[in-house]
């Protein structure tokens, strides 16, 4: 006889092998968002033979944004892929599928903050949340030291007892 929770915990992880067999078995072109995909469709970034990445007249905040997002998605498929194995007991998986919480968590936070970016200063950003740290990346040449701080205070408003580091870069 299984109980309420067993259940709960069953369909749950049912609903996620479902999901990930879907996202895995999806074509890249859905995969892609608006920003990756203009930029891919526009051959301005360009995996060579040793699937090194170069960059080709475009800002390095978008090439972060999209290494990041390639590195997340191949971390996530490897953990649905551990989650799809059967000789993992209920806690293991458990704590797979909080691993894979947390970094939907993180990705949320760091869109979130580049949007706010976006929204309140007008500035292209690359955000990058591990741990406690903040890291953001502006697109810009001129190293300004007041818009830092701005952008700081802003993040700190969101986000207090972090440790916030920002960079400029063009």
């Amino acid at each position: 006889m299984i109980n309420k929770q067993g259940l709960i915990f069953l369909t749950l992880t049912c609903l996620i092998l479902v999901l990930s067999v879907y996202y895995v078995t999806m074509p890249n072109e859905l995969l892609l968002t608006s920003n990756n995909g203009s930029y891919i469709n526009d051959n301005k970034i360009v995996k060579d033979e040793e699937n090194k990445v170069t960059v080709e007249e475009e800002s390095i905040v978008k090439a972060m944004r999209s290494l990041l997002n390639d590195e997340r998605i191949k971390e996530i498929g490897s953990l649905n892929e551990k989650l799809t194995k059967n000789d993992l007991g209920p806690e293991e998986k458990n704590n797979i599928y909080e691993v894979i919480k947390e970094i939907n968590k993180i990705e949320a936070m760091e869109e979130n903050l580049e949007k706010l970016i976006k929204k309140e200063l007008n500035l292209d950003s690359f955000v990058k949340v591990s741990n406690d740290i903040i890291e953001v990346v502006i697109n810009s040449e001129k190293h300004d030291t007041n818009l830092a701080v701005k952008i700081m205070n802003l993040i700190e408003k969101e986000y207090q007892n972090m440790y916030i580091s920002v960079s400029f870069k063009k």
